[in-house]
């Protein structure tokens, strides 16, 4: 693969991550932060300038610098990803059948574990 390929793949993946993110914004079942985060390792190798505009952006850049730095999360976001889990999960129990809600459970489960565990920011 030539290096503009590569560079054009990375910044377009980025690019998708960040039009993902940005619906996130509106959508609770889509998380923003996951997003926003991908966008920026994309754009290390597809944009590095759009990747120091993300770092420096007033409301992303100190949530990529402390995942960067530290894998950290700050606390009161945990709280918010996993009550958004509990809700979406409460929503489900209406329209979904058992074994699509046990399968949820389980991966929620998972990814609040996962959440859980990372140090705080």
């Amino acid at each position: 693969m030539t290096e503009r390929l590569s560079r054009y793949i990375h910044f377009s993946l980025g690019a998708l991550c960040i039009a993902l993110g940005f619906i996130g914004i509106f959508l609770p079942v889509m998380p923003t932060t996951v997003f926003i985060l991908l966008a920026a390792f994309f754009f290390t190798k597809g944009s590095p300038r759009v990747r120091q505009w993300l770092l420096d952006h007033a409301h992303f850049g100190p949530s990529i610098r402390a995942w960067e730095e530290t894998g950290a999360i700050p606390r009161r976001i945990k709280w918010i990803a996993i009550s958004m889990m509990a809700v979406t999960f409460g929503v489900c129990l209406f329209f979904l059948p058992p074994l699509v809600l046990t399968l949820q459970a389980a991966l929620m489960i998972i990814g609040a574990l996962y959440i859980l565990t990372r140090p705080d920011a």
